[in-house]
């Protein structure tokens, strides 16, 4: 059996908790329960990290990064956010592998080629998420986006969030079969839909998991998952480590024993 590498997203371990801590007490863990990248999430540091420090602990625990950011990549101007280029500094400074973003207000008028020129040649890949706005959670506008993108050789890619299609109520298979030629990353949560109305991320179930795995299929072979649900617990290295062990089985490939 060939695991796929697992990313944990420190949001999962609750934002009150994560803030208090700070996400650089949980790297030890991360890395004894098996994890392959860490998700950085930028409005869970309390004050702006030593970047270079932070990375080079990083690396030094042998994970790779991800840098997320809440920045819309589009404005309601119809621009790419100035602020982009910040991120992406940042991004570069921890050693990240890629930065995370949502679509923001892409539409057919927005100019794709005022976007190629602050991507960098080298250095972070810009992922573009699926969120659970009605600007950034929907198909259409996403695959518009990267068709364009395509068009001009853009380096980027799509961090695929499986249980954020339900907010926009968008078929996460359909979305798996349009977009999973882009997928890079995928974020892995259960959603359940509380008597108030309110959706609301949980761990997965056998059918979740089953679901996923088929999901899967539409994207390349050994493509990073991450944890994006709760992870709690009295041994939190325990509970960590299931759930890498859960995630990183989907769609493992199986060795052939040859006579």
């Amino acid at each position: 059996m060939h695991p796929n590498p697992v990313s944990i997203s420190l949001s999962s371990y609750g934002a009150d908790f994560v803030r208090q801590r700070g996400q650089e007490q949980f790297l030890d863990m991360l890395a004894a329960a098996g994890v392959s990248r860490v998700e950085l999430r930028e409005e869970l540091f309390a004050s702006a990290p030593d970047a270079a420090a932070l990375g080079a602990v990083i690396a030094a625990l042998r994970l790779e990064c991800l840098y997320s950011t809440p920045l819309e990549l589009w404005t309601a101007q119809g621009v790419p956010d100035p602020l982009l280029v910040h991120k992406l500094e940042t991004a570069r400074a921890l050693g990240a592998v890629a930065l995370k973003v949502s679509l923001g207000h892409f539409d057919a008028h927005c100019d794709v080629t005022a976007l190629a020129a602050l991507l960098p040649a080298h250095g972070p890949l810009l992922l573009v998420e699926n969120d659970q706005t009605a600007q950034g959670g929907r198909i259409e506008p996403l695959l518009q986006f990267f068709q364009r993108a395509d068009t001009l050789g853009l380096r980027l890619g799509m961090t695929f969030d499986i249980g954020n299609w339900q907010w926009q109520g968008e078929p996460a298979r359909q979305a798996a079969r349009q977009l999973g030629r882009w997928v890079r990353y995928v974020h892995c949560k259960a959603v359940q839909h509380r008597a108030d109305g309110r959706l609301v991320a949980i761990p997965p179930q056998a059918a979740d998991l089953q679901a996923w795995a088929a999901l899967m299929t539409e994207f390349a072979p050994g493509v990073m998952r991450a944890v994006e649900y709760p992870l709690v617990g009295e041994d939190l290295l325990a509970v960590t480590r299931a759930q890498v062990r859960s995630l990183a089985a989907l769609g493992a490939r199986v060795e052939v024993a040859h006579a």
